[in-house]
Order: C-alpha cells, then sequence, then structure tokens
C-alpha cells in the first residue's frame, strides 16, 4: 500500500498524509480557495469538508467550521513540537489532515486547520459527475 501511494502521490501529499508533516502556510493549494463544492480526502476520496464551512482563519492553512461527516474525522492528542494539540486524521484512510483548535467561529468555535496536500478538491458542478451527487443539495439553497 505504501509503495502504491508513493507513486500515486505527490511527496508533499505522501509525506502529510503518511508522515505527519505540514506543508508551509500561504505557499499551498487551497489556503485562499473561494470556490464552491467539496474537500475529499486525498487517499481514500472520502468526503470531508465543505466550502460553505470555509473560512479565512489568516492562519495560512485552509480552515473550516466542521467536517460533512463527523464520523469520518479522529482527533488524537498530539504533543510533538513541545505542543499540546489535537491532530485530526481520516477515519478510512488514516491519513494526517492537520489540527483542530478552539478558537474559530460558530456555534462550536472549532477550527479545522487542515493541510492542502490532505485534500482533493470537487466542484460543485463535478459532484455528480465524479460520484458525490449526494453533497449537490447542500447548496441548493445559496
Amino acid at each position: 500500500m505504501k509503495e502504491e501511494l508513493k507513486k500515486r502521490l505527490t511527496k508533499i501529499q505522501y509525506e502529510v498524509t503518511q508522515n505527519n508533516a505540514t506543508e508551509p502556510p500561504f505557499q499551498n493549494e487551497f489556503y485562499n480557495h473561494t470556490e464552491p463544492g467539496i474537500y475529499v480526502d486525498i487517499v481514500s476520496g472520502e468526503p470531508l469538508f465543505s466550502s460553505l464551512d470555509k473560512y479565512d482563519a489568516g492562519c495560512g492553512w485552509p480552515s473550516f467550521t466542521k467536517p460533512i461527516v463527523s464520523a469520518e474525522i479522529v482527533e488524537k492528542f498530539d504533543d510533538s513540537y513541545g505542543m499540546r494539540r489535537t491532530e485530526v486524521r481520516s477515519k478510512t484512510a488514516d491519513s494526517h489532515l492537520g489540527h483542530v483548535f478552539p478558537d474559530g467561529p460558530g456555534p462550536k468555535g472549532l477550527r479545522y486547520c487542515i493541510n492542502s496536500a490532505a485534500l482533493r478538491f470537487i466542484p460543485l458542478e463535478s459532484l455528480k459527475k465524479e460520484g458525490y451527487g449526494v453533497y449537490v443539495k447542500m447548496f441548493t439553497n445559496l
């Protein structure tokens, strides 16, 4: 599986999802991306976040107030680099996604700070074609 992933993913995608790396802030694909659609796990394709819940936290990484499917997100205590944080991983692929912090907007006050390299974006107009048609209804009342 690891060798297949090394062939399929870019170096940064592999390092982030498999080795818990972090991409540079403000130098990643989705930090300022505003197109409507959903973000899926680059490894498994499982839906993770929606553009409807994305906001500019000013941190340089894509930030979301909540996941699309909470059951697909696993939280783990992370004390690496001398910090106390909550790591966010995908349940299906066990991909490292980023971290969740209690300083976000919205009713739960959460900020899911996610590496772009862990995500693949599916634009709204491609959701049905790519097999994510069930998520189109999220965008119908805009």
